[in-house]
């Protein structure tokens, strides 16, 4: 890519699409600044951050400095699997949205040379894809959304293959139970969700809502976090509760780490 004095964003959650969109970023060379991590309030459970500490040491991990987006009070419980995505993103009236523009016009002024884009972990969602596009769009900057309209499956074993340890944090969906809960995504967990899959509709990558993960360790991570929990399970839905969580040293001779100012 070419120089540029602006810089990127990147949407991050810590979970499997925003870190593996992220690792993207990073790799075809855009110089990305800032993770903007969607801070939910006190008790809302439209945006449920179950490991809110997981995701603060993953980007310390990466070394790139996080922004905060606090976002207003909306309660769905227990989490609208399957429901409509514009009502799961704030609805028409942009609720969800518009603090993120805001941080993303504040990070335009304070940056030397300012926003070039944004960087989004998007797969299939239509409304949160054009939304974003035309938040880019009266910015003035790009978008970029490597996921976008993948295979479900191939991008699954892509990120397997590239190393991401991905860890299930919340599970809302039919088929699922408390074991899924803390459970690596590997190639057993990933032919359990294909089962799941043509039992129940389960979308591969939970594109529905059924589960939530976290990203313990990748090739974009200089080290890898350990995680102590416990399961919160309510009859038909449950998520980890982090009880500890820190960065380990890594292994000698894991040249795959980077390092980042």
């Amino acid at each position: 890519m070419s120089e540029s004095d602006g810089g990127w964003i990147a949407l991050f959650s810590g979970g499997k699409e925003s870190s593996w969109a992220l690792y993207r970023a990073l790799e075809s060379g855009r110089d990305v600044r800032r993770l903007a991590i969607v801070r939910p309030p006190a008790d809302s459970h439209m945006y449920h951050a179950p490991a809110t500490s997981v995701t603060r040491l993953a980007a310390q991990s990466v070394g790139i400095p996080v922004v905060d987006v606090g976002l207003p009070v909306v309660n769905i419980e227990p989490p609208d699997i399957g429901g409509d995505v514009a009502s799961a993103s704030g609805g028409q009236d942009g609720v969800g949205f518009e603090p993120l523009e805001s941080a993303l016009r504040t990070l335009d002024d304070e940056l030397g040379g300012g926003v070039d884009g944004i960087v989004a972990g998007t797969v299939e969602g239509e409304y949160q894809a054009d939304r974003l596009r035309s938040m880019c769009d009266r910015i003035g900057c790009e978008f970029f959304a490597p996921l976008w309209r993948a295979d479900p499956r191939v991008l699954a074993e892509t990120m397997l293959e590239a190393g991401l340890e991905i860890v299930f944090v919340e599970v809302a969906g039919p088929g699922f139970d408390e074991s899924w809960l803390g459970r690596r995504l590997d190639r057993d967990a990933l032919a359990d969700l294909e089962e799941l899959h043509r039992e129940y509709g389960v979308h591969l990558l939970g594109e529905g809502g059924e589960y939530e993960t976290i990203v313990t360790d990748g090739p974009h991570m200089s080290r890898p976090i350990a995680i102590a929990f416990e399961r919160e399970w309510y009859g038909t839905w449950g998520r980890v509760r982090i009880t500890d969580a820190r960065l380990e040293t890594p292994a000698s001779g894991d040249d795959h780490r980077r390092e980042r100012e």
